[in-house]
């Protein structure tokens, strides 16, 4: 049904299949450039607008919420929604969605690729042989470590939590995991792991953490400087969730004196800015927010969507509405 009537806003430039379908049936304001709007361009834009699609880089606030007097429903194009104001937006009878389950593949993928990268020096070799310091094969040349047979604690035994036990246990790992509920047995022997209800005891015993819980309030600096130095001098950590979920100078300071093995980072506590020791440090991998960047998984969000809003503007109940907390 067309609505030419109901006024969207979409903060970033979406898939140009996604766009297309939200055109065909309402008024669309979309950003061409795909430039981030600035916070008091996106707070001037939502005045008028009955539909808002931002991105987890958007900051909707309070502020920008009662801003949007005429605004119904959010539909977050992304999995994680910390960059919403969801109190607000009940008070307001603002509903909010979001694309969950369509991330946990691609996400799971690059965690793998980033523990294998880091445990194999993968970037060390490889600046070596482009700087010209590479002479021949050796015996002690970049040596890295097996992954079979390691101890993998993985925080948040969610969607993305299981797939990528499910990766690692091909490869021979032994998976630790902490979580807010323990799994039921049937899931954990699935996915062959071990549970452990002392976050500081699992860390201490593994030799890759890989960090899979949704930012809250409580896991702000869940991986504080405290619990940082409880890792082994190998330890590798992955962080594709959130970087506010660790101290980041805390971790930039322990790996630049190489007192762990190293890091896979694809989000930071102050996106874009990133800790300068980052940068300075030996076995670091540093991506800018890529874990769900593929065709296949943006086409897929968008469709989520375009879902959840048509299902909205038909009065029914969008299928991704956020009420409660969850597990990315």
């Amino acid at each position: 049904m067309v609505r030419k009537n109901i006024v969207i806003l979409i903060t970033r430039k979406l898939p140009e299949k996604i766009e297309k379908k939200l055109k065909e049936d309402f008024n669309v304001l979309s950003n061409k450039t795909d430039r981030k709007l600035s916070y008091n361009e996106l707070k001037k834009k939502i005045a008028d607008v009955d539909i808002l699609i931002p991105c987890v880089s958007d900051t909707i606030d309070a502020s920008i919420i009662k801003s949007g007097k005429k605004l119904r429903l959010i539909a977050n194009f992304g999995n994680g929604v910390d960059n919403l104001d969801l109190v607000t937006a009940k008070e307001e009878n603002v509903l909010v969605t979001n694309t969950p389950d369509v991330l946990t593949e691609d996400t799971a993928d690059l965690v793998l690729t980033m523990i294998l990268m880091i445990s194999r020096k993968v970037i060390e070799a490889q600046k070596k042989l482009i700087g010209g310091k590479w002479s021949g094969w050796g015996p002690s040349e970049t040596l890295g470590q097996r992954i079979k047979g390691k101890n993998v604690g993985i925080i948040g035994m969610g969607r993305i939590g299981r797939a990528v036990a499910n990766r690692l246990n091909i490869l021979g790992v032994n998976i630790l995991y902490h979580n807010r509920k323990r799994l039921s047995k049937t899931l954990e022997r699935v996915h062959k792991a071990k549970y452990f209800d002392n976050l500081d005891l699992m860390i201490s015993k593994s030799d890759i953490i890989s960090i899979h819980c949704p930012y809250t309030p409580e896991t702000f600096h869940l991986m504080s400087k405290k619990r940082l130095n409880l890792l082994k001098k190998n330890c590798i950590i992955i962080n594709t969730s959130r970087g506010e979920i660790i101290d980041e100078q805390a971790l930039a300071n322990l790996l630049f004196q190489k007192k762990i093995g190293g890091a896979g980072l694809d989000v930071f506590e102050h996106e874009p800015e990133i800790t300068q020791k980052l940068f300075e440090s030996n076995n670091v991998i540093l991506l800018p927010h890529i874990s769900s960047a593929t065709f296949e998984s943006r086409i897929a969000m968008g469709d989520r969507v375009v879902k959840n809003v048509k299902s909205f503007v038909n009065g029914k109940v969008p299928p991704d509405l956020v009420d409660k907390q969850y597990d990315e």
